[in-house]
């Protein structure tokens, strides 16, 4: 059963509410995971769905977590966004629609592809 949006608030933090339902963005270098280099997944911070592995996480100077890939395709949801003036692929939670990030084709092999994630929208859990 999807919470009510009042349970959201009372469970999310400020800043991860406005990054997950009203698609913010936390300012770069900020996030508590863009220099994580621990071993384990990341999954989103509303429903709990692993979206991320760390293996294909990497640095991409952006000042927030990068992936080369989800760890399941279906696990995310792709939108075309043209806010802002410009358009962009918005990344949402195939689960709960939690808006994620933004994924980019400039990134690494072997997909060259950027899934430029706000650390507000995730949970990590280390496997070490």
């Amino acid at each position: 059963m999807r919470e009510t949006d009042d349970e959201l608030r009372a469970r999310l933090t400020p800043l991860q509410y406005e990054v997950t339902q009203n698609g913010g963005t936390e300012t770069a270098f900020t996030g508590i995971y863009w220099d994580n280099h621990a071993e384990g997944n990341y999954r989103c911070i509303v429903c709990g769905e692993v979206l991320f592995d760390s293996a294909t996480k990497f640095e991409s100077g952006s000042g927030w977590p990068s992936f080369f890939e989800a760890i399941d395709p279906s696990r995310v949801r792709l939108v075309t966004d043209g806010s802002h003036g410009m358009v962009r692929t918005e990344v949402r939670c195939a689960s709960c629609d939690a808006h994620l990030g933004h994924r980019f084709d400039d990134g690494p092999a072997p997909t060259g592809q950027r899934f430029c994630m706000n650390s507000a929208s995730l949970d990590f859990h280390s496997t070490s």
